[in-house]
């Protein structure tokens, strides 16, 4: 059973968060740091991640789902809220070759009783002048959190950069179906936002590998590059396994369109993430 933390009593809500935050496998493989959470941070240090091989393409551009996985809108983190995102944009600005390492320069639009509304700017963090990309979104809080968060111990998961090392939907569990389709497996702590639905991670990921391969069959060619990056959280993934599926519906001018849909096998293919990424052929 996955635990959902709006179950808990007040009394044990941090813990039962820590236990949820240090076991959620999207930041911590990726070496996403999040300094208002966790431990080990200065004041004022920015959110930041770096780039490796896995989150790359075949000709060394960066992917749509590191960033935003390294930029999660809206930032509305769990010490304010019990949150969970609704939609998420991000346009690519720059390829990010030769960049080691992104820091996450946030603005918060407004935080209401019910709905948080945050945009950023991704840049290089040797070079904060390199904008990889913009990012906005908003989300929802499920519920209050208590008094008296302090910080957590979350270090990230040892993880060898390499050429050769695997693809991040392999690491997530995503796997092709005999209908050609990619399924992330029934849901498990370690995929599981602490509301105990599918988190944003996997989601991000499974859609990128759908949309890029379908980009790549519609140009021919595996030289194209992510620009755009939608995704509107329709419902919460609660069972699983998890379909994604897609359609290329433009690929005029050099320019190449998918739109994505996650169904929740488990609850009878309900509809619970829907999304569209623009490739572009370099």
């Amino acid at each position: 059973m996955v635990k959902d933390i709006r179950d808990v009593g007040p009394d044990q809500h941090w813990d039962a968060f820590e236990e949820l935050w240090t076991g959620l496998m999207s930041y911590r493989y990726l070496n996403k740091t999040t300094p208002s959470l966790d431990t080990g941070f200065a004041d004022g240090e920015l959110e930041s991640m770096p780039l490796r091989h896995d989150m790359r393409n075949a000709h060394g551009g960066i992917m749509a789902a590191p960033l935003a996985i390294g930029c999660p809108e809206p930032s509305w983190n769990d010490d304010q809220v019990v949150p969970a995102p609704v939609v998420s944009f991000t346009q690519i600005l720059d390829d990010a070759r030769g960049v080691d390492r992104i820091e996450v320069i946030r603005e918060v639009i407004n935080f209401g009783r019910q709905m948080g509304f945050t945009r950023s700017k991704v840049v290089d963090a040797a070079d904060h002048s390199r904008v990889i990309a913009t990012s906005a979104g908003m989300g929802v809080s499920l519920g209050d959190v208590p008094d008296g968060y302090e910080t957590v111990d979350n270090p990230p998961i040892p993880v060898e950069d390499s050429p050769d090392m695997p693809r991040l939907h392999e690491v997530f569990g995503a796997k092709k179906g005999p209908d050609g389709w990619y399924r992330l497996p029934v849901l498990a702590e370690e995929f599981s936002a602490p509301h105990a639905a599918l988190h944003l991670g996997p989601i991000h990921i499974v859609f990128d590998i759908t949309a890029h391969e379908l980009a790549t069959q519609a140009a021919g060619t595996d030289r194209i590059q992510v620009e755009n990056w939608y995704v509107m959280f329709v419902k919460p993934g609660l069972i699983g396994p998890f379909r994604g599926e897609g359609e290329v519906v433009a690929g005029r001018s050099g320019r190449i369109s998918v739109n994505l849909t996650l169904f929740d096998e488990g609850r009878g293919n309900r509809t619970i993430t829907t999304g569209s990424a623009v490739f572009r052929v370099v």
